[in-house]
């Protein structure tokens, strides 16, 4: 049995498409960054303590997904801003206003956990993000309307209200949190093996053109 160890509504809406079936383990753990720590390694170390701690909850039949995202900035070369997700409107303001008109990376780092025996596969998917210039009458609507509180960098890119990104060409489900794609690719080492309609599927559910589908075969 396949288990999404997130309770994030996005991450579940994102597994459906793969079209296996799955439950959900809820937990918790501190997404401090360690002093020093880039992001595709902050990543991957948080996806894997989410997998090892739904472990203990879990059966050994089961197979585990934890996933991890971040939005992160290079402010001076090997000197990251690594974003989380707000904790008021303060905070968010501060996030988007630091974002707003620059491009910066978002990261998801994947864990995939055999409970059986151990078994570990891991994935770390990046995307370049331009935002654009959006007004501060803009920023502040959003901000108000709550959304901003449960996400990493404190927006989504699938909001139709605000929509915060322009002229992106990376992987849209790596920016809502999980990159279906290179999912597929660490499911296969695993030995199970997603039909080939799985991009098309995330395509049309979000109405996008994707430019990355084809270098993961």
């Amino acid at each position: 049995m396949l288990v999404l160890a997130s309770n994030s509504p996005r991450r579940r809406q994102l597994l459906a498409l793969l079209g296996l079936p799955f439950t959900v383990c809820s937990v918790e753990v501190d997404e401090t960054p360690h002093a020093d720590e880039n992001p595709g390694n902050y990543v991957q170390r948080l996806s894997r303590s989410k997998a090892q701690q739904a472990a203990h909850k879990l059966s050994s039949s089961t197979l585990i997904l934890a996933a991890d995202t971040t939005v992160a900035m290079e402010e001076a070369e090997g000197n990251w801003l690594i974003f989380g997700k707000p904790r008021n409107a303060q905070e968010a303001e501060e996030m988007l206003r630091r974002l707003r008109g620059r491009t910066h990376l978002v990261f998801t780092g994947l864990a995939l956990l055999r409970n059986a025996d151990g078994s570990l596969w891991e994935d770390v998917c990046i995307s370049e993000v331009p935002i654009r210039n959006f007004s501060d009458e803009e920023m502040q609507a959003y901000i108000a309307s709550g959304d901003p509180f449960d996400k990493a960098g404190a927006y989504a890119i699938q909001h139709a209200g605000f929509q915060p990104v322009e002229n992106f060409s990376g992987c849209f489900a790596n920016v809502m949190g999980l990159p279906l794609c290179h999912l597929a690719r660490l499911l296969a080492r695993a030995g199970i093996l997603i039909e080939q309609r799985l991009a098309l599927r995330c395509l049309q559910s979000f109405d996008y053109t994707c430019t990355v589908t084809e270098r993961l075969r």
